[in-house]
């Protein structure tokens, strides 16, 4: 026990690291490099700014690194971390690895509410409201259903999660029907692809709080998360109130899926895809499991940001770097002989 816990911290410290010097470099990369150097002084000029200390006025340089890279990096590390640990709560809840964050609709629900916000010519702040709202209300309509049709609660919920996500994925393809072609069909079809293009500092708390308050009632369950995994009668001998358990945990996961696709656009396969390769870190216990399936997805969707950013002279929306990365993922998931986890 004394060894696995060592491993497991080691690898969790490890991973620690490899993010603080993936975003460190992240800082350095971009249309215009900036050596390490000057990045170190920019943050400590900033610091010192900001403790009250003398600063001068920021240059060019400091702005690239402080004001629009520092905030994109942080919001790419909280979608991969929220994102991976919606995934790896979905997939232990329903014991299936095929499971995602938006098994339930969410994302079909952000998508339309970002559509109805961009449609009505509403600022980037209440698109990202709308978003969330859309998110949220899918939600809350799926489980009524899965409460009162018959049948097992579990395949209940993602049954009516498929209905209701469809139900508002027709009514985005309305809206993008409706559309203005010339500039609202464009944002519309540019935000469903998933960005984290101008991202500022002002829009980073909108997005924490609400990952903060699903994220550490995950932190605290998740080795109950590993009684699930038991089936329900033995949790229930165990003394876990399962149907509790799990509601809990699915409004936690769906609420910082939410505010992951609010802020980013919908990006998809990093709640699929990181869970798996964070088990064959880790392992399948949730106790470790879910930290290093945080670390890996902030780390990940970090490394496709600089990637979309960086590869080409104009910049590739994450929702397809994802995709091409996941879609091969999920095929090899498919021809796999396993069945459970």
């Amino acid at each position: 026990m004394t060894g696995t816990r060592n491993r497991r911290a080691a690898v969790l410290l490890a991973l620690g690291g490899v993010l603080l010097l993936l975003a460190l470099v992240s800082l350095t990369v971009g249309r215009y490099p900036v050596p390490l150097s000057e990045v170190v002084r920019a943050l400590w000029r900033r610091l010192l700014s900001l403790s009250g200390g003398a600063h001068e006025a920021a240059g060019a340089m400091e702005r690239a690194v402080v004001d629009i890279r520092l905030p994109r990096i942080i919001q790419a590390i909280l979608v991969g971390c929220s994102l991976s640990a919606a995934g790896a709560v979905f997939q232990g809840v329903f014991r299936n690895p095929m499971a995602s964050p938006d098994i339930l609709g969410a994302s079909n629900g952000a998508a339309f509410g970002a559509a109805l916000a961009i449609l009505l010519g509403c600022s980037q702040q209440y698109i990202t409201v709308f978003a969330f709202l859309g998110a949220l209300l899918t939600v809350l309509l799926v489980f009524p259903v899965a409460r009162y049709a018959p049948g097992l609660r579990t395949v209940n919920l993602i049954l009516a999660g498929i209905m209701i996500g469809s139900l508002f994925s027709a009514g985005t393809s309305y809206l993008k029907l409706v559309a203005d072609p010339s500039d609202q069909l464009p944002a519309i079809t540019y935000w469903l692809l998933g960005s984290l293009s101008g991202t500022r500092f002002s829009a980073i708390p909108a997005a924490a709080i609400p990952m903060a308050i699903g994220l550490v009632p995950i932190l605290l369950l998740r080795w109950r998360l590993n009684l699930l995994s038991l089936g329900d009668s033995e949790a229930r001998a165990l003394g876990v109130n399962t149907d509790l358990l799990r509601a809990v945990l699915i409004l936690c996961a769906t609420l910082v899926t939410a505010a992951a696709i609010a802020v980013s656009g919908v990006i998809g396969w990093v709640g699929l895809v990181v869970p798996h390769l964070s088990r064959k870190l880790i392992g399948s216990d949730n106790r470790g499991l879910l930290p290093c399936s945080m670390l890996t997805g902030a780390a990940f969707l970090l490394l496709v940001d600089d990637v979309s950013r960086n590869l080409l002279a104009t910049e590739i929306p994450i929702g397809i770097l994802t995709a091409v990365i996941g879609a091969p993922f999920f095929i090899f998931l498919l021809l796999r002989k396993e069945k459970t986890l």
